[in-house]
């Protein structure tokens, strides 16, 4: 009996973080999306109500425009990225990229001190490169430093931690940019945050490279077009990336409406914006750390149906809940939203959408590394991350469209969850024996 909980602790997945094969890139990625996130979060706040003393743009546009130059390298550079984690060992490239981000942190410091918008945009677009540049590195290297049965447990905690990371990097960068000497703070702690990062990457064990021989192709355009040629070599593999990406604008939608949806819908302020984007964040958290009790270490593709099954009944009664609210006349505390029982039916299907989508997006990725060829893995991550941003992109666009022509956001909800629910029906029917599997990860039925 001892002995059988010593190896229920030794697979587990927390033990994971402990582990040389897998601390120090834990550690890495999760110091870079907090990064990323404070310092795109506290320039966003800093343009919205500073922007008239450094340039005549309206601060709308000015928000938009720093959300789209910070997504613009996903599309530029995820092919060269994907190259060169096939070419290079993945651990060097983990140190120069963080390397990267200090010079970039540096100069948006330089920025912030003239009040040069240029530089502080320019710093921005080199952030969204630097994540370009770590992405494939990122998830290609799992499949090199864990077990076949660890797989799962790592991608939970990767996905967990960015999500925990993206909440609590919005969080600071808004509140040091309300501080007196907000742009001093940012840029301290932000290089601060980077530094640390750099010294986490040092720690991660090398990571050969598959394709040490390989060219790099220099034309973006000819080696997206390779790089999405190599996921759709499996058929497995391109339709989980398909299904990935689905997720981030499922989610992306979501979340970028929260403000106002806040603000229209449930009377609320700032406070109950970021209550929102926590509850969905632990959701997503949770659900992706379930992932490998239920899946019992392996691969477990009947999590994914389950997974979107649960998004859209959530989803769904999102919407339907939001659709008979009034908001008041003024913004109303968050504690009076806390105290309307229908605010907590929200939170629950918030929390529940969330976890529904760790459960579904978790083994997708796993089954993405698992079969995906060593020697092509980085760029199908490359083309991954390709179509992840193009899906956020056209969800974006979609919805702009949609309120535009006097949809609520209530039913843009409703229409988002109702397309979620086709989609899994569709994986009912691609992937076998779901119902059977189902049951079996909820333990209703014995294998």
């Amino acid at each position: 009996m001892n002995e059988a909980r010593q190896d229920k602790r030794e697979h587990s997945q927390f033990t994971l973080l402990a582990d040389r094969r897998f601390g120090p890139l834990f550690a890495t990625q999760f110091l870079g999306a907090f990064n990323d996130n404070l310092f795109k979060n506290a320039l966003v706040v800093l343009l919205t109500f500073q922007a008239a003393s450094w340039t005549r743009l309206d601060a709308s546009l000015l928000a938009n425009l720093a959300a789209g130059l910070f997504i613009l390298p996903f599309f530029l550079f995820s092919a060269t990225a994907g190259q060169l984690a096939d070419k290079f060992d993945k651990a060097l490239l983990a140190r120069l990229t963080k390397i990267l981000e200090v010079a970039i942190i540096l100069l948006a410091g330089v920025g912030f001190a003239l009040e040069s918008l240029v530089l502080l945009l320019a710093a921005l677009f080199l952030l969204g490169l630097q994540s370009t540049l770590f992405g494939p590195v990122k998830y290609a290297i799992l499949p090199q430093h864990l077990r076949p049965d660890e797989l799962v447990g790592g991608n939970a905690l990767v996905e967990a931690g960015t999500f925990v990371a993206i909440l609590l990097g919005t969080l600071g960068g808004g509140l040091l940019a309300g501080l007196e000497g907000g742009t001093a703070w940012i840029t301290g702690v932000s290089l601060l945050v980077a530094w640390l990062g750099y010294l986490a990457s040092r720690g991660i064990p090398h990571a050969p490279a598959p394709e040490p021989a390989l060219r790099i192709n220099p034309n973006p355009l000819t080696e997206t077009w390779r790089c999405i040629g190599f996921a759709r070599a499996d058929h497995s593999v391109f339709l989980s990336i398909l299904a990935i990406s689905w997720f981030w604008l499922y989610g992306a939608l979501f979340l970028a409406q929260f403000p106002a949806y806040t603000k229209s819908v449930l009377g609320g302020g700032e406070g109950m914006v970021t209550l929102l984007l926590a509850v969905f964040s632990v959701g997503v958290g949770g659900g992706s750390l379930l992932c490998e009790k239920l899946s019992r270490h392996k691969v477990e593709t009947a999590l994914v149906p389950l997974g979107a099954l649960g998004m859209t009944l959530s989803g769904l009664d999102f919407a339907w809940a939001s659709m008979g609210r009034a908001p008041a006349g003024e913004v109303l505390p968050l504690a009076v939203l806390l105290g309307q029982g229908s605010t907590w039916r929200l939170l629950l299907d918030l929390l529940l959408l969330g976890a529904s989508g760790g459960l579904y997006c978790v083994p997708l990725y796993a089954l993405v590394q698992q079969r995906s060829h060593p020697g092509h893995r980085a760029r199908i991550i490359a083309a991954n991350n390709i179509l992840n941003a193009l899906f956020m992109v056209a969800g974006a666009l979609g919805a702009v469209a949609l309120l535009a022509g006097g949809l609520g956001i209530p039913a843009l909800f409703a229409l988002a969850a109702g397309v979620n629910g086709l989609i899994a029906l569709c994986l009912c029917t691609v992937v076998p024996g779901f119902i059977r599997r189902g049951l079996i990860c909820l333990g209703l039925r014995r294998e």
